[in-house]
C-alpha cells in the first residue's frame, strides 16, 4: 500500500511539473521569446517544481519522524 501511494504521488508530481513546464514554455513563446529561450524557461520551471516537491517531502519527513 505504501509503495503504491509513493508511486502515485511521484506520478502526480511529474505530471504537474510537465504541465508547468509546458505552460511556461508556451507563455514564453507568446511573449515573443525564441525557441531556445522558451525551452530554457520551461526547463527552469520543471526543475523548480521538482525542487519544491523535494523540499516539501523533506520537511514532512522531518516532522513525521
Amino acid at each position: 500500500m505504501n509503495v503504491a501511494l509513493a508511486l502515485l504521488t511521484t506520478a502526480l508530481v511529474l505530471v504537474v511539473a510537465v504541465l508547468t513546464a509546458a505552460s511556461a514554455g508556451k507563455l514564453a513563446r507568446l511573449d515573443g521569446a525564441t525557441y531556445p529561450t522558451a525551452l530554457t524557461r520551461a526547463a527552469t520551471a520543471f526543475t523548480a517544481v521538482l525542487t519544491l516537491a523535494t523540499a516539501v517531502v523533506g520537511a514532512l519527513a522531518a516532522l513525521l519522524t
